[in-house]
């Protein structure tokens, strides 16, 4: 004989208790089993995609000293308020963000614009220009003279400092390795059918021997400071401007590219980029990634500065003011919290890497709630009416123009191709991928 336990109600609970009563309907107090659950979170959403924009005030200050336009910007790897910048006027300045001051300031660091910054170690900072000249500052002592002076044959255009080293690296129209404690190069690295610009070079965060850069010939090249020598090439189908090595993924760099794109590749497979990233409407003059790795900067000539997702190619937060000049250079801060941006205007800009953050103290109970709200923006970003809010984003009218323009462009080149695949031999063969056609050729 088997004992079966089953749940008992009493039936009057389920029946009206006079003729003509309506019949009793049993209540389920979970709130996630309500017949309006669904639309009440859908409401909550589209509120709170509403209300992250009303708060969306990204500018938090602009940083002046400058005369020009401002071509480089840098952080110091351990600090999060120590960042320098310098200028087409040939001035530098270190700069203390939380107290909006000056650290260093020498209005004639160099003798045309400066091209390149970098920090060392034990508060150095390093600077070149195209008087042929690397400087090494001290910025704690604040002195107008540099502790040392490193003279070149050539104009300088990038300069970056190996991590816990005295080892830097300067491209000019080539690329050599100096040591702090040397007044020469002690090694040039380039290829020997290379005739070249180099515009500029970085270290690998975590692989420090590898040195990468771009140049006026489209080229995109690795080295390996050990063997003294470059691995492998790319030439592509436009100039890079700029690049960035990801902080969280040795073998992935961003590159800046004059197409209006935005390019990430793994060194490994660099016959394809991994991923495209479009949204700027002229040339892309500058990328920096975030310390998490989840984000990268960007700056272009279109005068705006985007801030992306990685791994997500449209739709990126778009910063811009009425007075801000064509972009020349972009920062993420150490603690990615904000934005930095240098350009045209001579002023370095403030902005907060999420919008509509709150600055100042944040009790637990205000974390929780903007938590719950992103979530739920993030959970409901399919709906139409949410994620046109989340989406949208003012664009000055010659910006929105521009991208109206190309727009059309790219529809009529798509249809011009499709057509001439259907009525030509063309069509036999298999469309290229779009990401097929930005390399031209590889070397190594």
């Amino acid at each position: 004989m088997v004992k079966i336990s089953v749940l008992q109600h009493d039936p009057s609970s389920h029946l009206p208790t006079r003729p003509g009563d309506p019949t009793p309907i049993s209540r389920n107090l979970n709130p996630n089993m309500h017949p309006f659950a669904r639309a009440r979170e859908r409401t909550r959403a589209l509120n709170a995609a509403k209300l992250d924009r009303i708060f969306a005030k990204p500018f938090v200050d602009a940083l002046e000293g400058h005369v020009d336009a401002v071509e480089v910007l840098a952080k110091q790897p351990d600090s999060i308020s120590t960042v320098a910048s310098g200028s087409w006027d040939g001035g530098l300045i270190v700069h203390n963000l939380p107290q909006r001051s000056r650290m260093l300031h020498v209005p004639e660091a160099h003798k045309g614009k400066v091209s390149g910054i970098c920090f060392s170690e034990n508060s150095k900072l390093l600077s070149c220009g195209v008087d042929r000249n690397v400087k090494l500052w001290n910025f704690d002592s604040n002195g107008d003279e540099p502790v040392n002076v490193f003279p070149g044959k050539a104009a300088f255009n990038s300069i970056d400092h190996q991590r816990s080293s005295q080892l830097f690296a300067t491209a000019s129209n080539l690329v050599q390795v100096w040591d702090e404690t040397k007044s020469a190069p002690i090694s040039n690295l380039t290829l020997p059918t290379s005739t070249e610009t180099v515009t500029s070079v970085r270290f690998n965060l975590s692989e420090t021997s590898i040195l990468a850069s771009v140049g006026s010939d489209r080229s995109f090249c690795l080295y390996d400071i050990r063997t003294g020598k470059a691995e492998r090439r790319v030439i592509m189908q436009m100039r890079s401007n700029a690049l960035a090595w990801s902080p969280t993924m040795p073998t992935s760099v961003l590159l800046a590219s004059e197409d209006h794109n935005l390019y990430t590749f793994d060194i490994r497979h660099l016959n394809a980029p991994s991923n495209i990233y479009k949204a700027h409407v002229a040339a892309v003059m500058s990328c920096d990634w975030s310390p998490t790795g989840t984000e990268f900067v960007s700056g272009g000539w279109d005068r705006t500065v985007r801030i992306w997702k990685t791994g997500q190619g449209h739709t990126p937060e778009v910063y811009h003011t009425k007075r801000m000049q064509r972009v020349t250079s972009t920062l993420f801060t150490t603690d990615a919290r904000f934005v930095l941006s240098g350009s045209d205007d001579g002023n370095v800009r403030i902005w907060k890497a999420k919008a509509s953050e709150k600055l100042g103290i944040v009790t637990a109970r205000e974390r929780a709630a903007i938590e719950y709200r992103g979530s739920l923006v993030d959970r409901w970003k399919m709906d139409k009416e949410v994620g046109k809010i989340a989406r949208q984003r003012h664009l000055p009218k010659p910006v929105y123009s521009a991208a109206k323009l190309k727009t059309t462009m790219l529809d009529a080149r798509r249809v011009k191709e499709e057509r001439r695949r259907k009525h030509t031999r063309a069509g036999e063969s298999k469309p290229t991928a779009e990401r097929k056609k930005v390399v031209i050729t590889e070397q190594s």
